[in-house]
């Protein structure tokens, strides 16, 4: 089966217009499937200056993920991903920012007839920032910052030595690197001023958004369009505000989803089993994450669909992160 990232980094189904007032999500409540658009439009702007930030990476030996201020940006379990990504999406004001990265082990390449159940000596993982000005021409582009895994000296014979990766013989391995960008745009993240969740009980935490789950799936799964809007207001705004995108790439990329993608009639919902609790964004955020081995699966959420779409049975991850602001007792979603 081919699985399907959503090119929003969030996706979900429809419903009839027809919704009772009690079952309406509790967020931005003015926001339907006709209005989106309209309404994301309008918080976009231009500037004199529109930059971007991407980040390139290349690793060996290893699989990994990326987090921007503790929010997952990227994740490559199969290493058939793209060179570079853009960070615009999870950021929400210009200043510090600390990237973040977790890496685990290869395991079994059956197809090479290799094991490696531990991070290795070569383990190794490039990052590189960089920026270009979506005004200007290629020479805005710039190198802002690059960063290799700490490394030490190791004797492999008597008197030749080599660099050996200082997490060798780890199942896990992470560090982080503080980075600087400026962007024209200020925007207050949803969860920005969010409880901090970890002193939750985390059973009564993980029961608690268990129960949410249920509920955003039956939504999905019933293809209730304006809620799911609203579910998605939040996400999309910002993606399409850092991205200074205009009228006919929001509108293109949202009826995509909402015609070809939620209202498709195989569109099915997936049960919602073997998961883990996990925090963001500094215990802001929580989600119930797949807990598989499985690499076209991890590092998604347990809410998840599969739709014949493109040619082919594809995953359509419903990669949704929930918050409780403060005085608040029920979530939210981002």
């Amino acid at each position: 089966m081919k699985y399907l990232v959503s090119l929003l980094t969030v996706l979900i189904s429809l419903q009839s217009c027809s919704q009772k007032k009690e079952n309406m999500i509790d967020q931005n409540s003015n926001i339907t499937a006709e209005n989106i658009s309209d309404e994301i439009l309008k918080q976009v702007k231009h500037y004199p200056v529109e930059p971007m930030y991407v980040i390139s990476h290349e690793g060996n030996y290893c699989y990994y993920e990326i987090f921007l201020d503790d929010i997952p940006v990227f994740k490559n379990f199969d290493n058939m991903v793209p060179e570079g990504f853009d960070i615009n999406k999870v950021i929400f004001k210009s200043g510090k920012h600390t990237l973040k990265y977790k890496l685990y082990p290869f395991g079994n390449q059956n197809k090479y007839k290799q094991n490696y159940p531990t991070l290795t000596d070569e383990t190794s993982l490039n990052l590189k920032l960089g920026s270009y000005d979506l005004k200007n021409d290629e020479t805005s582009d710039k190198t802002l910052m690059e960063y290799s895994l700490p490394t030490i000296k190791n004797e492999v014979t008597k008197g030749y030595v080599k660099q050996k990766f200082v997490g060798a013989g780890k199942t896990f391995y992470e560090g982080s690197i503080d980075i600087n960008v400026t962007v024209p745009y200020q925007t207050q993240s949803p969860f920005e001023d969010a409880q901090d969740l970890r002193k939750m009980d985390e059973k009564v935490l993980e029961a608690k958004l268990l129960k949410k789950y249920k509920e955003i799936s039956s939504i999905y799964g019933n293809g209730d369009q304006d809620n799911i809007a609203r579910l998605e207001y939040n996400a999309l705004k910002h993606l399409y505000v850092s991205n200074y995108d205009n009228k006919e790439t929001i509108t293109k990329n949202i009826s995509t989803l909402f015609k070809d993608i939620y209202k498709n009639p195989t569109f099915k919902m997936q049960p919602i089993e073997k998961y883990k609790l996990e925090f963001f964004a500094n215990g802001k955020l929580v989600a119930l994450m797949m807990d598989t081995t499985d690499n076209n699966l991890r590092g998604n959420t347990a809410l998840w669909a599969k739709v014949n779409y493109d040619g082919g049975t594809r995953g359509i991850f419903l990669n949704r992160y929930f918050y409780i602001p403060q005085g608040k007792t029920e979530f939210m979603a981002y």
